[in-house]
């Protein structure tokens, strides 16, 4: 009685090595470093590594070690402090064709980033670090796309011969007035004919005959979908300007964005460079100029300018603007029905159709390019103080031939990959878009405040973990010094887990698994006092351990599942270090079944399984 086959002993055995190995890389800590990748037109090579090797020397700033990592350079330091003179001095060096990056890089020895194994990520409260929460104004978005109407309904009511008094804009709908409900009638049929995703309502008002024009329901959900997408997208744009490694960038509810820069302590910076803005210009390309003579010289021919394209080419561009990123109402990737290849489809509103059938007229088979225009804000240290330095930065992010007359609807095609296609999309959305953004909530926590956190977090889950193993070992004997050994294998198996799953850690996650250490005795306890009671009425050893594991089991699976319910609905409707808490809850749970039941029970049935016994030790 009381004896597993093997194939659990050894299924056991596995999840134990397993546990262990992925557990480890936690023991090995961080090292302070810089991420070094080249943006756009450069590379990362030998040439490169020597540089910053030449730069830290004669600075006077020991590197521990510069390793190549795939397109990246990773240069680790012994303290943060010379981390953080050498991101200067790298700068300096590099210029600004690369992005340097303060990043804290796991110490992990070479055979356990072989099988993958790395450590947990830590949340902003015990890295350090600024934290925002954005919102998005949502009303602005839906009306700033109505607007767009505005002049394409006139365009509209124009061409179809329709008399009207005007148009106005009401908060969310556009209000058309008209003559006569017989006008009314023929411009509500145009505007339907041309636009019947629109909702239209007929109203007379002290005699005036009016059309309210709305947004439809699914028009408007879209409108802000499309909206936040493109925030998300510029903001985390900008954040790679900060130079910021693994920052989180994230969408909570319908309209809210959480940022979370690690290891930046000047909310300032960021707040600068968050709110800089970008636009689009379509431009027609200059193909009589020389591009080789505009570069070598540096003067383009008249009514040209030359500029960068992001893949490092260069081109001559007209001066002349056809159409600038606020005309554009739409921009979507999909693929084209005849090739099948990647394709943007863009919508304009109605003046900037017009522009655009002007020049189209005139130039088929002719390329025209998008140029991407933006205000960056970058940093540096002089004296002792930080000095932001604000720029355009203008460069051609597409180059197309047209290949026929368009106006209001056009097709970008030649794109390499479907991911070419969205990101162009999105840029495109985030030249016409630019819903505002709110910071509703701020904080900045430091580096040595974390590091506290961390201390005090471990501490608390020592202190915790220390009482439990005693008060176990003094009240259940030999049958506790068993339940002391599984809640260790708990606690490598929950970290294990959170390090494969590279959930980040918070200090309500370090709640969680000080709770998790509390809780996963629990089971044992009923178990133990199970068999006591077996024991009591007169059964057999052997009998009472039996018993015990079996009639313990239903109680032990109801608490827990109630528990694992209140943990996801944590997570599901929880905030940031909500969910940190329902994760290592959630964890704990799991993990403390597996060792609670069948990890005692193999040990128990090793010791005490196939004997006969007069007595327990419990």
């Amino acid at each position: 009685m009381n004896q597993y086959p093997t194939w659990k002993y050894l299924m056991i055995f596995a999840v134990l090595v397993v546990g262990l190995f992925y557990a480890l890389p936690n023991l090995y800590g961080e090292d302070p470093a810089l991420q070094i990748t080249a943006l756009r037109g450069t590379e990362v090579n030998d040439t490169v590594r020597r540089s910053v090797e030449a730069g830290l020397s004669e600075a006077g700033l020991p590197a521990m070690a510069i390793e190549t990592l795939d397109d990246r350079l990773l240069v680790r330091f012994e303290n943060t402090g010379t981390q953080l003179a050498a991101a200067e001095t790298v700068k300096e060096v590099l210029g600004s064709g690369y992005l340097v990056a303060l990043y804290l890089a796991p110490a992990t020895p070479a055979w356990l980033q072989a099988i993958n194994a790395r450590p947990m990520y830590l949340g902003l409260d015990l890295r350090g670090g600024v934290h925002f929460l954005m919102e998005v104004d949502m009303e602005a978005a839906v009306k700033k796309a109505l607007e767009r109407y505005s002049s394409d309904l006139r365009t509209v009511l124009r061409d179809a011969k329709v008399r009207y008094l005007g148009i106005r804009d009401s908060g969310d709908e556009l209000v058309v007035r008209f003559r006569s409900a017989e006008d009314r009638q023929k411009g509500a049929d145009a505007i339907h004919d041309e636009y019947p995703e629109l909702v239209l309502v007929e109203w007379n008002d002290a005699g005036a005959h009016l059309l309210k024009v709305q947004l439809s329901e699914n028009e408007v959900q879209e409108t802000r979908k499309l909206a936040l997408q493109q925030n998300i997208t510029t903001l985390r744009n900008r954040v790679n300007e900060l130079g910021v490694a693994e920052p989180i960038i994230q969408q909570q509810g319908d309209r809210r964005v959480i940022v979370q820069l690690p290891g930046i302590q000047d909310p300032g910076q960021a707040k600068a460079i968050l709110g800089s803005t970008a636009t689009l210009e379509y431009r027609a390309v200059d193909i009589q100029g020389d591009v080789e003579e505009a570069r070598r010289t540096g003067r383009s021919p008249p009514g040209s300018t030359l500029y960068r394209h992001r893949d490092g080419s260069y081109y001559l561009l007209k001066n002349r603007v056809i159409v600038t990123g606020d005309q554009i109402v739409n921009a979507r990737s999909g693929f084209d029905n005849n090739s099948g290849s990647p394709q943007v489809s863009v919508t304009l509103d109605g003046k900037g159709a017009r522009k655009m059938l002007d020049f189209t007229k005139e130039s088929v088979g002719k390329p025209m390019a998008v140029v991407f225009i933006e205000e960056k804000t970058t940093s540096r240290m002089v004296d002792g103080e930080t000095q932001y330095t604000h720029r355009q930065v203008e460069e051609i992010i597409s180059v197309a031939t047209i290949r026929d007359v368009f106006g209001k609807q056009f097709q970008t095609t030649g794109l390499d990959s479907p991911q070419e296609a969205h990101e162009l999309a999105l840029l495109l959305r985030s030249g016409a878009l630019a819903a505002p953004i709110r910071i509703i909530e701020e904080r900045t926590v430091g580096p040595s405040l974390g590091a506290d956190n961390i201390e005090q977090g471990f501490m608390s889950v020592l202190v915790g973990f220390a009482l439990v193993l005693v008060f176990m070992a003094l009240y259940y004997k030999s049958f506790g010094l068993v339940a002391d050994l599984a809640l260790t294998v708990n606690v490598i198996l929950l970290v294990s887990l959170l390090s494969m799953l590279q959930a980040t850690l918070t200090m309500p996650g370090i709640a969680g698994i000080v709770l998790t250490v509390g809780m996963a005795v629990d089971a044992n306890v009923l178990i133990f006092e199970r068999i006591r009671e077996e024991l009591r009425n007169g059964n057999t050893p052997q009998a009472s351990i039996h018993a015990g594991y079996a009639k313990a089991f239903s109680t032990i699976a109801d608490a827990n599942i109630t528990t694992l319910i209140a943990a996801v609905v944590l997570f599901s409707f929880g905030t940031g270090p909500i969910k940190g808490f329902a994760v290592t809850l959630s964890l704990g749970i799991i993990t403390s079944m597996f060792t609670a039941i069948m990890g005692t029970r193999a040990v128990i049935n090793l010791v005490y399984g196939g004997r006969r016994l007069q007595r327990l030790s419990i």
